[in-house]
């Protein structure tokens, strides 16, 4: 805990996977909320079939979900999401004559049910 996942439409031409991942560990770490930065883990999915609404358009979107334990307050997910914003926002690629969507979603993960082992 937590889990950092961020999918991004694979039409995103010269999306800078390490660059992105670096900069998401450091900007979550960095929040008062995470205790041991060893515990963050993120990923990045390239997503190769999508669709972006109806009409016929060039679109593309990067969506990144932060799974943390249940417990923190509004303000504490609130701050969480937007340092996520914010690296999405700087390092996001936007191609010219596409649409870029870009969103952010915090999910609390049941305390009572969370099993998580150091092996």
């Amino acid at each position: 805990m937590p889990h950092l996942t961020v999918e991004y439409s694979s039409n995103l031409a010269g999306f800078p996977k390490a660059e992105v991942l670096q900069a998401l560990n450091q900007a979550v770490a960095a929040s008062p909320e995470i205790q041991n930065e060893s515990d963050l883990k993120t990923r990045l999915v390239a997503l190769d079939n999508f669709e972006i609404g109806t009409a016929p358009a060039s679109r593309a979107f990067v969506h990144a979900q932060l799974r943390l334990l249940s417990g923190r307050t509004p303000e504490a997910k609130k701050d969480l999401g937007e340092r996520i914003a914010q690296v999405l926002r700087r390092l996001t690629p936007r191609p010219a004559g596409l649409m870029v969507q870009l969103s952010v979603e915090m999910v609390d993960m049941d305390r009572a049910s969370y099993v998580k082992e150091k092996l």
